[in-house]
């Protein structure tokens, strides 16, 4: 398996600090370097503290002129997704990439995989992949890969022996001998008559049927793939497509009692082959049902698809009091550090489009999810505001990575039009434009590096006496932050902040990550709460603010 990094070592003086503060709650050191990889966590959940950047390989960047991203893509831009160099502010700082699906199959998107244990030739070689794993370990990048596993393509090899009823692989996949009548949860038709006669369960489209797990067989080969990606190849675990389909009873074709089972005992031999791969799972259902499988220990993290759906809709309407109820009750829903949190991923609406194009929405999006808690996932483009609805295909398309021709992606014909707006919309001019929704990212990644209490602290909310203006603590052992959002389009001065609870008696000093430089200190009353704070006279429109707060006397 990839080394792990070794972690980051704190200053004698935030030590001495703390000490005289009795406590270790809301110290800060305000010179830990932004992290350019992941430090070493002594449970062994390097997650906790990483930023995933969702790769469309596809879509990434062309190295060959054949119109198609590819692995070596990958390593040639790896420098921009992280590039191990703290004095540098080119690059996102992320420290961790999920890969789309990367195993052979007769589709663009690769989710009807006909070869577990190869590559897309269109991508690379296996040696390529392997290439990629150890340049992205040089980084301090952790991979995960697409695990496609509730279904096969039609032309794996497994399903074209299977409509022999004779072969015993025929019980690898779900059959009937009539068509049981019913569709799958959105109306959909997913009974499909083979040239056998015969029918066969197909929930997603008639070229991806399902597996049959209740066949002992299809479970241990299923194990034997994860066992081979984890140790012969390298990888750091896997997002697991489709998850809560995995065991249908009739017409009850989602979050089974049988799909728990298999997958808590799917869990334990994963964390048997390694204690410290990563599961991550797409349970496309409301919280409360995606909670039953982090709770169960079935997936270590789980996406949460309310809560995205959430931030985008408050953003829209600007109302950051719905906003903080919603960030509030998912959080303490979700047991600690096994949320996913995301905007849009390659299933959804972009989120620029989401926003009907509103940058400065996009940006105020961008602040919530990369400070609120949970474990950040990225989609790839979404940094620089790229655009799509509808068909999947439009939501996929290349990554503009310049002003020149085919933006950048490639010297030859692209396997997908760019936007029509690539010449002012993409990562080169952005780097350029200190304003850029793109050097937003990067100030926001770089802050979560840097204070822990983003990494994986808990949330307190704190009321601001304003429809329109969003705040809430970060509190771990460690360290502290705050985030003040202004939602509306006009500035506001008639705001003050208060919370009950959260902080050490004291006075902090809040050092500004993204903001104003000088806001003023914060006195906290002996509850450890604060009243009519206000840390700066005036928020701008749609203004970001993000302090970490350093612990700075026990004086008032």
């Amino acid at each position: 398996m990839l080394k792990k990094r070794t972690g980051l070592v704190f200053l004698c003086w935030f030590l001495l600090v703390c000490l005289f503060a009795g406590s270790l709650s809301g110290c800060i050191n305000q010179n830990v370097q932004p992290a350019e990889g992941l430090p070493s966590d002594p449970d062994g959940e390097w997650w906790k503290k990483a930023v995933f950047y969702q790769v469309f390989v596809r879509s990434f960047y062309d190295s060959n002129g054949d119109g198609t991203g590819d692995f070596q893509g990958i390593i040639e831009k790896m420098d921009y997704l992280n590039d191990n160099n703290p004095d540098t502010q080119n690059d996102l700082g992320i420290n961790a990439i999920w890969l789309m699906p990367i195993h052979p199959s007769p589709s663009y998107h690769g989710y009807d995989v006909k070869d577990y244990y190869q590559t897309n030739p269109a991508y690379g070689t296996l040696d390529d992949f392997k290439r990629l794993l150890l340049e992205a370990e040089k980084r301090g990048i952790r991979v995960i890969i697409d695990l496609v596993i509730n279904h096969t393509s039609t032309k794996h090899p497994w399903f074209v022996e299977a409509q022999d009823p004779e072969s015993p692989k025929h019980d690898w996949y779900v059959w009937s001998d009539e068509n049981p009548g019913f569709r799958g949860p959105q109306g959909q038709n997913v009974w499909h008559r083979a040239p056998n006669g015969k029918y066969y369960y197909a929930l997603f489209w008639n070229q991806m049927p399902d597996l049959n797990f209740r066949n002992p067989e299809v479970t241990e080969e299923i194990y034997s793939i994860a066992r081979y990606w984890l140790e012969d190849v390298g990888v750091d675990g896997f997002r697991i497509d489709g998850m809560k389909h995995i065991i249908e009873k009739g017409a009850d074709q989602e979050n089974t009692d049988e799909t728990h089972a298999w997958l808590e005992d799917f869990q334990t031999y994963i964390k048997s082959i390694e204690p410290d791969a990563i599961t991550v799972g797409e349970i496309w259902s409301n919280s409360f049902e995606v909670i039953r499988y982090v709770k169960n220990d079935a997936v270590d993290v789980a996406f949460n698809f309310d809560l995205a759906r959430s931030i985008l809709q408050n953003v829209n309407q600007g109302d950051a009091f719905g906003l903080s109820n919603t960030l509030s009750f998912e959080s303490n829903l979700f047991p600690e550090e096994t949320m996913g949190i995301f905007l849009s991923n390659h299933d959804q609406d972009r989120v620029m489009s989401v926003l009907m194009e509103n940058e400065p929405n996009a940006k105020v999006a961008a602040t919530i999810y990369l400070t609120s808690p949970g474990i950040p996932f990225l989609y790839y483009g979404e940094e620089i505001g790229l655009t799509g609805t509808g068909d999947h295909i439009h939501i996929r398309t290349p990554l503009h990575w310049s002003a020149e021709a085919k933006a950048g992606f490639t010297t030859g014909t692209p396997w997908n039009f760019h936007k029509p707006y690539f010449r002012e919309r993409n990562i080169a001019v952005q780097l350029e434009n200190p304003d850029s929704l793109l050097r937003h990212y990067i100030n926001l990644i770089h802050a979560r590096n840097q204070t822990q209490a983003f990494q994986g602290g808990s949330l307190v909310p704190v009321s601001t006496n304003h429809r329109s203006v969003l705040a809430y603590l970060r509190l771990n052992e460690q360290d502290a932050g705050l985030v003040l959002i202004n939602l509306s389009d006009q500035k506001i001065s008639d705001y003050a902040l208060t919370s009950q609870r959260g902080l050490q008696p004291g006075v902090y000093e809040l050092v500004s990550l993204i903001g104003p430089s000088q806001p003023e200190n914060l006195v906290t009353m002996e509850d450890g709460g604060f009243r009519d704070y206000t840390p700066i006279d005036q928020l701008e429109p749609k203004g970001s603010y993000v302090f970490q707060l350093l612990f700075y006397s026990d004086e008032k």
